[in-house]
């Protein structure tokens, strides 16, 4: 079984797989064949933080009432310093009982997954 390959997808190939394309097929397959297959990006949406308990929680409708209330940006600048304030009082606490840098982050961790859950952070 001897193969050779001639210009493009043209071939004259003689084995058991039946015949062969050759001559004007030949040309005719190679024009229908675009030279350049074009693939777009995959689309991918952007990574959002959100959280998950959104609206649920014993204290998110306080937290959205109060939110529209008194605005978006002002709301997330007293949820910021409020936030800033109990990691504060964390740090205090561990340095009070002894506690080493990781227990302080896991400490820190647990405060942010309860504020989830009772949806101070909807």
């Amino acid at each position: 079984m001897a193969t050779s390959v001639s210009a493009g997808l043209c071939s004259s190939f003689r084995g058991s797989w039946g015949t062969s394309i050759s001559g004007e097929d030949c040309s005719m397959l190679a024009k229908a064949v675009p030279a350049q297959v074009r693939v777009g990006k995959p689309v991918r949406s952007q990574p959002m933080m959100k959280n998950v308990n959104e609206g649920k929680g014993l204290f998110a409708p306080a937290v959205v009432v109060t939110r529209n209330l008194i605005g978006k940006k002002r709301f997330n600048q007293f949820r910021g310093k409020a936030i800033a304030l109990h990691s504060q009082v964390i740090t205090e606490f561990c340095k009070a009982i002894g506690a080493d840098g990781k227990q302080r982050q896991g400490l820190i961790r647990l405060a942010k997954k309860n504020g989830e859950r009772l949806g101070f952070l909807a």
